[in-house]
């Protein structure tokens, strides 16, 4: 998984827990906290709907529970800190409730199941990605006093027959995962070994939730993906048939069917990888309307070296082709990224050639860190990690400090211009205004006048923030 918290999310939720709720049917209550990658959002959806199925509702108060779960993230040492601190806080709840069971799920599952359980004492059950079906099982092994462990990791698992229980009944985005797992070995990254290895989704049943979402009033759907230009159905990695007798899809192909669903559903989709994506995704999102002109493709350095050392399997010349063929296709398509600063041997020059990057793209957005070194990665094996955390730091601010300067570019560009803005909901700082985002992923701020949230608008921008567009509301969309 790229370094990436996305902003499809909601940037007031970035490092927060999300929290699942549903209607009450037998009086059993789970209450399930999520942190980190939207795949983590997705994946305790699905887990809400299985424990749904076992008479379960899921709550926003935990003094009401029955069963915690929090679904956790390792990419980066102080996310997994946040995770120990909150279990620490379940751990006093339980010495209030003895009967109360308390899960760990995700990345952190695998890797610290032994600590979590036998050492610290944290949790009672442990379930990795692979392994939510047993949920229901696992916990009714806790009842009979036991330890519950399931991280198998699976080849075939994508929970495709399941239909997630939706975080906000009266949503307008929703997350749809099309693929699990991962097969790139990016030396710093922890996903394909809490993960397991890529499988993709049967297209039939993506297309057939994106359009029970529709029909329940969701205006935006975002395809999740390790990788998603990888996305292949029916197909092997080097692009051989599995079953002569079953038909193929590509990424591209299925944003097209998703497209072709509703003029009226956006199509959004993370991440892409820079050494998978083709022209043919770039080509039709050019020719819908409905696929948002948004990619987010994580660069991680501008060097060449260091790329290498990281075994991300492009170059600096290959990373700029794709940003140049995102601009011949679609002019306008907002591109954002991510960026690691301090990897294992970065020098002052490896250092500029990223700024130098990051100054010939002028990224719409970026999601930038210091270099975290993650046990059981490939760099954890092969490298040092040398860089002084000073050095890290002021290399970040100097990244970030660009970067807020190229957002502000970016947002100024807008002014003046007419944008199309799905409405999300009322503003965070006044109610006597609502906000939505613009194909390109921006945040718009505008007064509500009589518009609703679900409505698509036109909104001129009068003025602009390095992170918010502001305007007015000029008319609603057919």
């Amino acid at each position: 998984m790229e370094l990436n918290q996305n902003k499809v999310i909601d940037e007031s939720r970035q490092g927060e827990p999300v929290v699942l709720e549903t209607v009450n049917h037998s009086g059993k209550k789970l209450y399930v906290e999520s942190y980190g990658c939207q795949m983590n959002f997705s994946d305790s959806e699905v887990v809400a709907s299985i424990m749904t199925k076992e008479g379960y509702a899921t709550t926003r108060n935990i003094d009401e529970a029955d069963v915690v779960l929090i679904n956790t993230c390792s990419i980066r040492e102080n996310a997994e800190q946040r995770v120990r601190n909150r279990l620490t806080e379940f751990k006093h709840k339980k010495g209030q409730n003895p009967d109360l069971v308390v899960g760990i799920l995700g990345c952190m599952a695998e890797r610290l199941k032994k600590v979590l359980l036998e050492e610290e004492k944290l949790v009672d059950l442990v379930a990795g990605p692979d392994a939510y079906r047993d949920l229901p099982n696992l916990v009714e092994e806790v009842g009979t006093g036991q330890k519950a462990v399931n991280v198998l990791l699976s080849r075939d698992e994508t929970y495709a027959d399941i239909s997630p229980v939706r975080l906000d009944q009266g949503g307008i985005s929703a997350f749809v995962t099309i693929m699990r797992g991962c097969d790139n070995m990016c030396s710093f990254c922890v996903v394909p070994f809490t993960r397991g290895r890529e499988r993709s989704r049967d297209p039939q049943t993506i297309v057939e939730e994106c359009k029970d979402l529709f029909e329940k009033g969701y205006r935006e759907v975002t395809l999740l993906g390790q990788n998603v230009d990888s996305y292949r159905w029916n197909l092997t990695s080097k692009g051989e048939i599995k079953d002569v007798n079953q038909p193929t899809t590509n990424f591209a192909q299925l944003i097209e069917m998703v497209a072709h669903i509703s003029p009226n559903l956006r199509v959004r989709f993370s991440t892409s990888h820079p050494k998978d994506m083709t022209d043919e995704v770039l080509e039709i999102m050019a020719k819908y309307e409905n696929i948002c002109p948004y990619i987010h493709l994580p660069v991680q350095s501008g060097h060449t070296d260091v790329l290498t050392r990281m075994n991300r399997g492009y170059s600096r010349e290959w990373y700029l082709d794709r940003i140049n063929a995102i601009r011949k296709y679609m002019p306008d398509c907002a591109i954002s990224t991510d960026i690691i600063t301090g990897f294992c041997g970065e020098t002052d020059k490896e250092h500029h050639d990223t700024i130098s990057l990051m100054k010939e793209v002028q990224f719409d957005f970026a999601y930038m860190f210091k270099y975290s070194e993650r046990p059981k990665t490939l760099a954890e094996r092969r490298f040092d990690d040398d860089v002084p955390d000073a050095v890290k730091g002021s290399r970040l601010n100097e990244i970030i400090e660009l970067q807020l300067q190229h957002s502000r570019l970016s947002n100024e560009k807008q002014i003046g211009k007419t944008v199309k803005v799905l409405i999300e909901g009322t503003s965070k700082r006044s109610d006597e205004k609502l906000c939505g985002r613009n194909g390109q992923n921006a945040m718009v701020v505008f007064p509500s006048q009589h518009y609703m949230k679900g409505q698509y608008v036109m909104v001129k921008i009068l003025d602009c923030t390095s992170a918010t567009l502001i305007g007015e509301a000029v008319s609603l969309c057919n």
